[in-house]
């Protein structure tokens, strides 16, 4: 019972980091577009795959850190828990963007 609560607080954790971060990216996409700054294309989300290797590094070292948290069914607890994160920053985006297009 402990170990589920383990995993989902260390996978929201992950998540809430990995949604942060995402947030930081596009905030600072925003105010280079708006400045002009963005000349191509190409530059639509710079360091996306660095992003996605930070949270792939993460996923990992907590499964070294913490072997316990991946055995029997404890996994899927973790990867919920990564999901609920993420998916929260995610829906605080959301509403964000819906209050700046009601104004």
């Amino acid at each position: 019972m402990y170990l589920h609560l383990i995993g989902v607080v260390m996978g929201t954790v992950i998540g809430l980091g990995f949604g942060m971060l995402q947030e930081l990216a596009w905030r600072r996409h925003q105010n280079l577009q708006q400045r002009g700054k963005l000349n191509s294309g190409w530059a639509v989300m710079p360091g996306s795959m660095r992003r996605v290797a930070y949270l792939l590094g993460a996923l990992a070292l907590v499964q070294i850190l913490c072997p316990v948290l991946f055995e029997t069914d404890c996994q899927w607890w973790v990867s919920g828990g990564v999901i609920t994160g993420y998916g929260f920053m995610l829906l605080r985006q959301f509403q964000h963007r819906l209050s700046q297009q009601n104004r």
